[in-house]
């Protein structure tokens, strides 16, 4: 009696991890994964359907199903807001890249600009009301062309008007970013909380970042502060989850 498709699903996992399957390869035919393994193709198909809601391959046509790549990108940890980079004209992403070896540019990221009202986390985060006008500033950023995350942040008119921050050129607000014009408004960043989860991305996340099936989205809540604890930023981010790994750095508290 022949294998389940789960344990056909199981050997194929364990192939691509151990590298006999590298990331970027094809797997082989259907019918030549039957044949090896001594099940029929229906088996192979459902194995496959597993392996690719799993994230680990996807279908290209006219290749066949390729192993998806290992994360590209180091998203750094708090070396990526440290000061002496945004006050020096290296933006977050851009930080992310160069410690990563990858080249990156200013158009790298969309942006768009408007006056909104706060939602329940951006009124939470920024201590407003439900409904307060806030502005929203949303990126969508870039790697080689393939769409790696969106951030959107929000921010208390007294804060940003008239600054680079509601300008809708696309690219960062400055060579520093957002840090640096809020620095420049009184308001220097100082400590800030991020919190992450994941889930399945929605169909407008799907389209805009171009994912695969079965890739979830990383989402990041960020809240920015001074030094007098006021909340001068909450952005929220949509990461594509084989984009990036999350490395921190940190010493261990007391």
């Amino acid at each position: 009696m022949g294998i389940g498709y789960r344990e056909l699903a199981s050997a194929l996992r364990d192939a691509i991890q151990a590298g006999t399957y590298p990331a970027g390869s094809t797997l082989p035919k259907q019918d030549e994964i039957a044949e090896e393994h001594g099940v029929n193709v229906n088996t192979v198909r459902k194995a496959v359907g597993v392996l690719e809601a799993e994230g680990l391959v996807t279908p290209v046509r006219r290749k066949g199903t390729v192993v998806r790549d290992r994360p590209p990108m180091r998203r750094l940890g708090v070396q990526r807001y440290a000061k002496s980079k945004w006050k020096f004209g290296l933006v977050a992403f851009a930080a992310d890249r160069e410690q990563s070896g990858r080249d990156w540019k200013p158009t790298d990221q969309t942006n768009k600009v408007q006056r909104t009202e706060a939602d329940a986390h951006t009124a939470e985060a920024l201590g407003v009301e439900i409904g307060a006008p806030v502005y929203e500033r949303a990126r969508l950023v870039k790697d080689a062309g393939t769409p790696t995350h969106t951030l959107t942040s929000y921010y208390l008119p007294e804060h940003v008007e008239g600054t680079p921050l509601v300008d809708p050129t696309p690219g960062p607000a400055t060579p520093g970013g957002g840090f640096a014009v809020l620095t420049m408004q009184g308001y220097e960043p100082d400590h800030m909380t991020e919190t992450f989860h994941a889930r399945m991305p929605t169909p407008e996340e799907l389209a805009e970042l171009e994912l695969p099936a079965g890739e979830p989205v990383m989402v990041l809540h960020r809240t920015t502060y001074t030094a007098n604890d006021v909340a001068v930023e909450f952005a929220r981010g949509i990461h594509a989850a084989s984009r990036f790994s999350w490395s921190y750095s940190f010493k261990l508290p007391d």
